[in-house]
């Protein structure tokens, strides 16, 4: 296979990842990291390294939309990205001298869990009281409805930072977005609105891609002969599938989605343990 052969089937299967990936809110690391390792046979660290230079691209193309419509709540997306990024360079650190099948079977099993958390029912009540602490560092805020701005207020705001600490170390340790968790974290924990929590999310993803990609690329996990293909088309497929967003039911395509990603993770974990990484 030449190069410029690889190249355009990474640009290919790149575009499909970002498309699943805007589709169903999981991101397009979570199949660009199986795509390289399982149908390419690239290093997972490799992988990783190209997919965080994706969610990079991604999230910031993506994050300036949501912020002009004034839906992200910035003010708390700045806060949380203290946790994600110390979290992103822990994980990032401890990802060199882990073992790429430890590193597989984590993929698999952090697959599984995003799956699943995107079946679950979305928190859509706003909390008319908020925690001392969401006061104290002015959190609380309003997003905005077709019957105008609607105020929302948090709680449990240390039990949330605490949680994005732990997404940090998995983006870090993966390459992925976890955006399941810090969604999970603002939507449960925090009490925060469903469009709010994922939008604020997107806005962190690449903040905390950027923390964990350096030392990957001080260790030299950066290829750009891998990276550049990948960017391009996961940043094509986002931006497609938030065309057809508006159009499609995401509720079967998640469920689809999860089905095929369930299978994915699965065979991630099988290789590991067979030690084929």
């Amino acid at each position: 296979m030449t190069i410029l052969t690889f190249s355009l089937i990474l640009l290919a299967g790149s575009y499909l990842a970002g498309l699943l990936g805007s589709l169903t809110g999981l991101g397009g690391g979570v199949v660009v990291i199986p795509l390289l390792t399982l149908v390419f046979g690239v290093d997972i660290r490799y992988a990783i390294g190209a997919a965080l230079l994706a969610s990079i691209a991604t999230s910031s193309g993506s994050a300036s939309a949501y912020v002009k419509e004034g839906i992200t709540n910035i003010r708390l997306g700045m806060f949380l990205e203290i946790a994600t990024t110390i979290g992103a360079v822990l994980g990032a650190l401890i990802a060199v001298y882990t073992p790429t099948n430890t590193i597989a079977m984590l993929f698999g099993g952090i697959l599984i869990f995003s799956a699943a958390m995107t079946l679950r029912k979305k928190n859509q009540e706003v909390l008319t009281q908020g925690s001392r602490l969401s006061y104290l560092l002015k959190l609380n805020s309003t997003y905005p409805t077709t019957n105008g701005p609607v105020p929302y207020k948090l709680k449990n705001v240390g039990a949330g930072f605490s949680l994005m600490t732990l997404a940090g170390v998995i983006s870090g340790l993966l390459g992925i977005g976890s955006g399941a968790l810090k969604v999970l974290a603002m939507d449960t924990a925090m009490r925060i609105p469903f469009k709010v929590s994922t939008t604020t999310s997107n806005f962190m993803i690449g903040v905390t891609a950027a923390a964990s990609a350096a030392v990957y690329l001080q260790r030299g996990y950066m290829d750009p002969g891998l990276a550049f293909p990948v960017i391009l088309g996961v940043l094509g497929g986002a931006l497609t599938g938030a065309k057809l967003l508006q159009k499609m039911n995401p509720q079967v395509l998640r469920i689809i989605f999860c089905v095929a990603i369930t299978f994915v993770a699965l065979e991630m974990i099988y290789n590991g343990y067979q030690h084929k990484f």
